[in-house]
């Protein structure tokens, strides 16, 4: 498995290889706890509940659509709460809805074709850009040049992927990549040494915390390796499985850094065969919305924080009670196509979504326009979206993390979440604006838990935690279909004003991601503050709704021109 994947940050991979060994141990599921109650800034999830039982409250279900890697669909915690497409029957080859998608049971994988075959890995949106558009841009000079918006706003991003990929940004792309290779170098080194001095060759990051060493040569390498693993929530999983996903992330980063010379492969286009630049060729991939262990760890995670079945004694509890979650598999281990999510978004609303999870993103967007309006389109049928700020210590009013609210009109939506993370505690081992997490007074609006969250992972009955903003966001996403259940004529811009005004404000200093200096917490997001469902359920109940009753989901979506016929699978041939 690749456990670095969009989790964490070269930065905030630095800091916690640095200093991450003094780290508080945390409860599993403490995102859902109070901190009057159990003194860590969960989301008083227990609290809400009671309210909507003192109320008499009857829940609606709810669709939640997840764009993502993909979902275990057989995980125990995840199989009562799957939505299932009644218009299609399973297996048959045949598209008995008549949505353009054959076998879309469980929701629909737009990487892949109807061979079988998935996209896993893909190329980094940099290179691409600035590969696909070197010839177009590299001799321009726009202060001689009569640019358009469309056409300035392309090679402003050019201009920027040409600096990462093969200007001053690059070289330091390379510094970073060697202090990889030097901490995985050590990393390895030290589990050498205590799988000799342990006795065993497989253990985890708990067997190695409780493991207590004399000698000052292993007790170095248990500082070294331990501090990893527990300052990215990864005690649960292997010494072996851990350096996997370390070696992999490395590889990636790796590639990224030799990335000006050599254009990047095409992935997604060798698998997928559809005509990309060609919105309207959109009845592409297949139903299998799992694929893999490994590819589905991330979206598996994701939808167990939103809705994993409550109180039923197994593993971890979801933060909504009656949801379906749908899964639209359109994120690769890399950066994810503007096409597959403009037509991931539009999918999930077409089939009934009410809130749209978006734990991923990338510094550019080629097709920005093909997602804006999938994002309108949303907005008009009431679906709220709630986005991942992003894993770069950043601030997002002054870089940059897509998909946007801000449309290339220069229009906001109303239906648009982007969430930060946040810790458990307030303090120096453990601050309450994740080490890792984008910021930004403007463009974040809410922080919500994201570290250290305890969740269902691929193979049937495993969990264990992950952290990211990729955590964040379906904690908000969950809390927003728990408010939809109890009180389903809300909108979706009631739903995300309510949110934001309920959010628990923090009056103590706090540690400024990225750049460790002691601010506001006010200073970070919009809101200044931290989701609560309690106070969020409570806010909802003052509020009258103004969504019109819905009927049955739209079955065909609506891009802004004539969809092309869906195609005919391709025979498969034999590689040569």
């Amino acid at each position: 498995m690749n456990f670095f994947k969009k989790s964490i940050s070269l930065a905030a991979l630095a800091m916690t290889f640095a200093a991450s060994t003094s780290a508080q141990q945390v409860p599993k599921g403490w995102h859902l706890m109070d901190k009057t109650s159990n003194g860590f800034y969960g989301i008083s999830m227990d609290k809400a509940y009671e309210f909507v039982k003192s109320k008499n409250l009857k829940s609606n279900t709810v669709i939640v659509g997840v764009i993502d890697s993909g979902v275990d669909t057989t995980h125990e915690d995840l199989k009562p709460v799957l939505w299932h497409n009644t218009g299609e029957i399973p297996a048959n080859k045949i598209d008995d809805d008549k949505n353009g998608y054959v076998d879309d049971v469980y929701g629909w994988n737009f990487l892949g074709n109807a061979n079988g075959n998935n996209v896993t890995k893909d190329s980094y949106e940099a290179a691409r850009v600035y590969h696909n558009l070197k010839s177009k841009w590299e001799h321009v000079d726009p202060k001689t040049v009569k640019l358009t918006p469309e056409a300035n706003y392309e090679f402003q991003m050019w201009r920027r992927a040409e600096e990462e990929v093969a200007g001053g940004e690059s070289k330091v792309n390379e510094l970073e990549t060697m202090m990889l290779q030097n901490a995985y170098k050590s990393c390895v080194k030290s589990d050498s040494i205590l799988r000799k001095a342990m006795g065993k060759e497989v253990f985890t990051g708990k067997e190695l915390g409780a493991y207590e060493p004399t000698d000052a040569t292993v007790k170095k390498a248990k500082n070294t390796l331990y501090g990893l693993m527990s300052g990215n929530g990864a005690t649960d999983d292997t010494n072996q499985s851990f350096l996997e996903g370390f070696s992999e992330y490395l590889d990636s980063q790796t590639k990224k850094s030799e990335a000006a010379e050599k254009a990047p492969e095409d992935f997604r286009g060798e698998v997928v065969k559809d005509n990309y630049k060609d919105f309207n060729d959109r009845f592409y991939g297949n139903g299998n919305v799992y694929v893999s262990e490994s590819a589905a760890l991330h979206g598996t995670h994701v939808s167990g924080i939103i809705g994993a079945a409550r109180n039923n004694g197994k593993g971890m509890d979801g933060v909504a009670d009656n949801v379906k979650i749908m899964m639209v598999r359109a994120v690769p281990d890399g950066d994810e196509h503007d096409k597959d999510i403009a037509l991931a978004i539009r999918y999930a609303v077409d089939n009934g979504a009410r809130v749209i999870n978006m734990s991923f993103g990338k510094s550019y967007s080629p097709e920005k326009k093909w997602v804006d309006d999938a994002v309108k389109y949303a907005e008009s049928k009431g679906v709220l979206l709630v986005h991942a700020a992003g894993n770069d210590g950043k601030n997002l009013d002054t870089s940059y993390n897509y998909p946007t609210p801000v449309l290339l009109d220069g229009t906001r939506p109303n239906n648009w979440i982007t969430v930060g993370a946040s810790g458990p505690l307030n303090t120096k081992s453990e601050p309450l604006a994740a080490s890792f997490s984008n910021y930004g007074k403007k463009e974040v609006d809410v922080f919500a838990p994201g570290v250290k969250i305890y969740a269902t992972v691929p193979g049937g009955n495993k969990y264990q935690n992950l952290q990211g903003t990729s955590m964040a966001s379906p904690v908000v996403a969950g809390v927003a279909a728990f408010i939809m259940e109890y009180y389903p004529e809300l909108s979706a811009r009631q739903v995300k004003e309510i949110i934001e005004k309920s959010s628990i404000k923090i009056k103590e200093k706090v540690t400024e991601p990225g750049t460790g200096e002691q601010v506001n917490f006010a200073d970070l997001s919009a809101t200044g503050g931290l989701v609560n469902a309690y106070e969020a359920i409570k806010l909802a109940s003052t509020y009258k709704g103004e969504r019109a009753t819905q009927t049955e989901p739209t079955k065909e979506t609506k891009p802004t021109t004539k969809p092309t016929k869906a195609k005919k699978p391709v025979k498969k041939t034999k590689k040569k």
